[in-house]
Order: C-alpha cells, then sequence, then structure tokens
C-alpha cells in the first residue's frame, strides 16, 4: 500500500511525523479519511480521535478536542 508523510503536532509538541498508509480525521462536517495522493484541502477538527495507520500497519490514536487538516503533495499536517 502507498504512504504519504503525516505530521500530528500540537505548540511545542510533535505527536507523530512519519509515513502512514491512513489517517480517519473527525472533521466538522463528518469523519474522514486521507489515503495516498488525496486531493488538496484544508479542514477544521472537532472533538474526537485521530486514527493513523502507520507504514507498518500499526494503529494508532490521538483524542483531539479542535484543529486543522491540512492536505496537499501527498503529505497531511494536523495541527492541534
Amino acid at each position: 500500500m502507498k504512504t504519504f508523510h503525516l505530521t500530528i503536532a500540537k505548540v511545542g509538541e510533535n505527536l507523530f511525523d512519519g509515513e502512514a498508509m491512513s489517517v480517519s480525521i473527525p472533521g466538522v462536517e463528518g469523519v474522514f479519511q486521507i489515503l495516498a495522493d488525496h486531493e488538496a484541502f484544508v479542514s477544521e477538527l472537532r472533538e474526537g480521535v485521530v486514527h493513523v495507520k502507520d507504514a507498518e500497519g500499526r494503529t494508532l490514536e490521538f483524542t483531539v478536542s479542535r484543529g486543522i487538516a491540512e492536505v496537499s503533495s501527498n503529505q497531511a499536517t494536523i495541527l492541534l
């Protein structure tokens, strides 16, 4: 499966910075999933859980209360 670069960060702390196969994100208009080569966009986040499947196939979870997700050029950044 193809991967993309994912960064999940909050002020002063990097929670994840590496290759991922997928990420499921709680957006304000519903949960959405990002895969490699996803169309570029920006979305506001709502409270929920971000589910990451990393390049080794492990599933990681991050609880979020709000934030922004940005996707472009086979990279995704989630700022909390």
